[in-house]
């Protein structure tokens, strides 16, 4: 009798799960740790972790088609309005004052946007669970590690080291979302529990209370979606994009109680047609420095984006982010509460006082929303199949005549 022949392994095949394990590793357990240490930590890995991904994509071709990916990302209205306002901001180079820098920033900032598309396109059609679960031990490694090191450290003023830790932290408030709604998702929801609450912890103990803002922001609406996702993607995206559309508006009418926005009120008056074409990108970053902006202005998102864009870019990026949290309600049920709480946490941070320029910053929420994308990929399978098998045999008998 003849022995049957042992199906080969495939050499390419094995390679492109390799690297692609240790992309996730890096993305999922080095950048939120590393980030804790090292001011460029996120930076630095996250293209490292996004090109072993985009290798193993090409090696095995386990990935949706390109244009399939790419019309998923941009053909919908967020990513028309994202692309609108990019295209805006390069346009917004003919007159900005600082055109050389603001150009070079602008760059880096649609190599990092055009680094996370390559990330999603190189994403395989179904995730498997060996691959997420990294991410809930890196999300709970790093909220340990930043408690030990800002419990251990007494920093009195801001120096390198607190700066790197208070940017990890905030790192960490964008990923333990996306680690807590795969854990969510496996029924695992103690382990979710334990996670959050130690990011809680480690917000709570940052330099600043950015982290904490966003953090706070995202359990509150993490808590409204869970029990009504719709309701939460209403507050989220014409609350988050009304804010934006308004923002002059409530700088003129609170400027009388607030020293920094009677600064913006009189920029508004001293040149109203600004608000239509702002001043040019990174015009509010820099401008203090050539006089076009007044001392204490405010260091908010909602600032930068009139100063910088004015109502092009102000009413784009208030399209985009209304209809992102819309469209949330759209994927699966078990994701959509994470997607939304990290979504608002990052929209809280920004208003707080993050900056929409700061690479860190950007790169930080690119991975966060390039993970959310891996975890919904990872829902094909929540329950087991069922026994269809012994549910026709069951009937069977039953209808055999005794």
């Amino acid at each position: 009798m003849a022995r049957q022949r042992s199906p080969q392994r495939d050499p390419a095949a094995d390679a492109a799960a390799l690297l692609r394990r240790l992309g996730f590793a890096i993305l999922m357990i080095g950048l939120p740790v590393v980030a804790l240490v090292t001011r460029r930590g996120v930076v630095v890995l996250a293209p490292i972790g996004v090109a072993l991904l985009a290798i193993a994509a090409v090696i095995d071709g386990d990935h949706r088609g390109i244009s399939v990916g790419v019309a998923s990302l941009f053909g919908r209205l967020a990513g028309i309005a994202g692309l609108v306002a990019l295209g805006w901001a390069v346009l917004s180079l003919a007159w900005a004052p600082f055109a050389a820098p603001a150009g070079e920033r602008l760059g880096n900032l649609a190599a990092t946007l055009a680094l996370g598309a390559a990330g999603y396109l190189a994403l395989p059609v179904r995730m498997r669970s060996a691959n997420l679960y990294p991410l809930a031990i890196g999300v709970g490694l790093a909220a340990l590690v930043a408690i030990g090191l800002l419990l251990a450290e007494s920093r009195p003023a801001w120096d390198e080291e607190t700066l790197t830790r208070d940017r990890g932290v905030v790192a960490l408030s964008l990923l333990v979302w996306p680690a807590a709604a795969w854990l969510h998702s496996r029924g695992r929801d103690l382990q979710s529990v334990a996670i959050v609450l130690a990011v809680a912890i480690a917000t709570g103990l940052a330099p600043s209370a950015l982290a904490f803002a966003g953090f706070a922001t995202g359990a509150a609406v993490y808590l409204v979606a869970a029990s009504q996702p719709h309701l939460a993607a209403r507050l989220v995206g014409f609350g988050g994009g009304g804010l934006i559309l308004a923002a002059p508006a409530l700088a003129l009418a609170l400027a009388p109680l607030e020293p920094g926005l009677a600064a913006w009120r009189g920029m508004i008056l001293a040149e109203p047609i600004r608000l239509l074409t702002g001043f040019g990108f990174e015009t509010a970053l820099r401008g203090a420095s050539v006089g076009l902006v007044p001392p204490g202005a405010p260091a908010t998102f909602l600032f930068e984006v009139w100063v910088d864009l004015g109502l092009v870019g102000a009413a784009a990026l208030a399209t985009a982010i209304a209809a992102a949290a819309l469209g949330m309600t759209r994927i699966h049920s078990a994701v959509a509460p994470g997607a939304l709480a990290a979504l608002s946490a990052g929209l809280a941070m920004l208003v707080v006082g993050a900056s929409y320029t700061q690479m860190w910053f950007v790169t930080s929420t690119m991975v966060a929303a390039l993970l959310f994308a891996a975890v919904e990929r990872g829902q094909f399978r929540t329950q087991r199949p069922k026994a269809i098998l012994g549910a026709i045999l069951g009937r069977g008998k039953r209808g055999t005549p005794e």
